[in-house]
């Protein structure tokens, strides 16, 4: 099943599901995936745990019962699917900082976990694509070989020597951190030649001994803005087509006038793909680049 649409199942089942004792093993299985590849998705896809959204939901679903309505809490919780009143209160009070018999009586304001919901702007032809988000990126040193490619062949030739790189030069960096965590690295950015430097890579330690014919560079703490892509398909087949629909979607943002910040793609940004999430179903990626903040 295309990624997008099981997310979009996966979140349909978990609202209809909450008072039937719905758990991650139970959507995996319907759906023919292991439960830690769905776990995975759905973590990289939503930045939570699924178990931790579904409890979310429950409980703050059971509070239309609470607050609505004179039943005991012990049914409340049988309804909900906790198996005692006991353990109800204890993850309801985990939830808000007060217990159900307590919110009952004070009425307090509490913070609920609403459904997630999946956009157009999340729907990448059938694959998912989500952001940005705003994180901050450590420093961190890469080791990897060097392309000077121009821009009018960027989105073709990037993949081409990205899988070159991961089966044949990375083995020649004995400091990888993350040997299987591929960094593809966009600086240099030249706009009057019309080139960039592109650096297919992996993090290292540090940027001593650095291999015959590679190169190091260094990406210093920034605030950056990150994109994630969900395909169906192997890493190796982001090719121009992906690229461009992603890179489209990243502009979409770019352009938005009521936008906080300011992306500086045309600085320096780089996408990072874990190869050990790809299980034959999924693969999955992310984008990064610094920003800044819009004056008036």
């Amino acid at each position: 099943m295309k990624p997008y649409k099981l997310l979009e199942n996966v979140l349909l089942d978990i609202e209809e599901g909450i008072k039937n004792n719905i758990t991650a093993n139970i959507l995996s299985e319907k759906y023919s995936y292991s439960e830690i590849h769905l776990r995975r998705v759905f973590g990289f896809a939503f930045n939570r745990p699924i178990s931790g959204y579904i409890r979310s939901r429950t409980l703050s679903e059971s509070l239309n019962d609470l607050l609505h309505t004179d039943k005991n809490i012990i049914d409340i919780a049988l309804e909900y699917g906790f198996d005692y009143e006991n353990s109800y209160s204890r993850s309801f009070k985990r939830e808000f900082g007060i217990s159900p018999d307590n919110l009952r009586k004070s009425r307090q304001i509490v913070k609920i976990q609403p459904p997630l919901h999946l956009f157009d702007e999340n729907k990448l032809d059938d694959n998912a694509f989500f952001g940005p988000e705003f994180v901050i990126v450590p420093q961190f040193h890469i080791i990897g070989k060097p392309h000077q490619i121009p821009f009018a062949i960027s989105l073709k030739t990037a993949p081409a020597v990205a899988k070159l790189f991961m089966e044949n030069e990375r083995r020649k960096i004995k400091k990888a951190i993350n040997p299987d965590v591929y960094i593809g690295f966009t600086h240099k950015i030249n706009h009057e030649e019309k080139y960039s430097e592109y650096l297919p890579s992996v993090q290292a330690r540090n940027l001593f001994d650095i291999p015959h014919g590679l190169n190091g560079a260094t990406f210093n703490t920034s605030m950056c803005a990150r994109f994630r892509y969900i395909g169906q398909h192997h890493y190796y087949d982001i090719n121009r087509d992906i690229a461009n629909k992603m890179y489209s979607a990243i502009l979409k943002y770019m352009n938005d006038e009521n936008a906080k910040y300011s992306l500086l793609r045309d600085k320096i940004y780089f996408e990072r793909v874990d190869t050990r999430q790809y299980d034959g179903n999924y693969c999955q990626m992310e984008w990064f680049t610094p920003v800044t903040e819009k004056t008036a």
